[in-house]
């Protein structure tokens, strides 16, 4: 039984063509791609790239200016970050809550719009593996371009389960019987009715959107298209912790606001969501609103 599509890539020792995230004693990350006879250089002193190759994974390499370097794989969270963009990146905690929150699961057929610079691609590969599908699409072909080389250079060559289309989801959809829709755009509302007839019943569509009126707009729309359960958004905050001896306290600077996420079910065809009870703050359809049930939210 073969291995699966990258996997060679992140175990035994190191080899030509391995990428390695070299560690300083400042805590600060160095990557690069190993290669024969090549010498990495910093302001510190070089070492030659042959002193890894073959050397266990976790090796301490010293420059000529008597440096220490802990020598590791990247990890995908290190290699999104560090990874050429054309567009702004799905953070790993954002990609880390998409795979848990829309159930991404081995074998999954998922469809994604908005590629960006290969981030959330490369997350999904990895969770629905070569026997899934991921089909991307992406409208810029710069940004396409830049995503396909990232994620190539991270599997170790073109993953067997994506494909890749420049070009509007929601004029060039022809998937059909879709396990997940993720949608990371400006407008994930204009592609609604295109993915409600892609998703299987009991499917997700999950959506990454950055602002407060996008969210709030790409939820109204969801009520309104009628054949989605009752979706749920959030955010996600990440605050790290220093812990030197007694000196036991949050950090200073924490990864806060990148962007809301929201989920929603796909309902049978031919089934109305059950009317969701809740009770509106006053003036929450006011006079000033416009969207989606404008007309005060009566039955809510």
């Amino acid at each position: 039984m073969s291995e699966p599509t990258g996997a060679a890539r992140r175990r035994g020792p190191f080899k030509v063509g391995d990428q390695v995230q070299l560690t300083d004693p400042k805590g600060r990350h160095y990557t690069f791609t190993l290669e024969a006879g090549k010498n990495f250089h910093t302001h510190k002193g070089s070492f030659p790239h042959d002193e890894l190759i073959g050397a266990p994974e976790g090796s301490v390499v010293r420059t000529t200016g008597n440096v220490a370097y802990l020598a590791l794989r990247p990890l995908l969270p290190d290699y999104v970050l560090s990874m050429p963009r054309g567009a702004a990146v799905v953070y790993p905690k954002d990609a880390g809550q998409i795979l848990a929150f829309a159930d991404i699961f081995p074998g999954a057929r998922v469809v994604e719009a908005g590629v960006g610079s290969g981030s959330l691609s490369s997350f999904l590969l990895r969770a629905i593996g070569d026997q899934g599908m991921l089909h991307s699409y992406e409208r810029r072909e710069d940004f396409a371009d830049i995503a396909r080389q990232n994620v190539e250079r991270y599997f170790g060559g073109p993953h067997p389960a994506w494909q890749l289309t420049v070009g509007d989801l929601q004029d060039n959809l022809s998937d059909a019987d879709v396990d997940r829709v993720i949608l990371d755009m400006l407008a994930p509302w204009e592609c609604l009715e295109a993915v409600s007839k892609a998703l299987v019943p009991g499917g997700i569509l999950c959506c990454y959107v950055a602002t407060t009126t996008q969210l709030a707009r790409t939820v109204e729309s969801i009520r309104e298209i009628g054949c989605f359960n009752e979706p749920t958004s959030w955010e996600t905050m990440i605050r790290n912790w220093h812990i030197e001896g007694l000196a036991v306290r949050p950090d200073h600077r924490m990864i806060g606001h990148t962007g809301f996420l929201l989920t929603a079910r796909r309902l049978a065809d031919g089934v109305e969501p059950p009317m969701r009870r809740r009770r509106p703050a006053k003036g929450a359809y006011g006079e000033d609103y416009a969207g989606p049930n404008a007309d005060g939210g009566a039955g809510r």
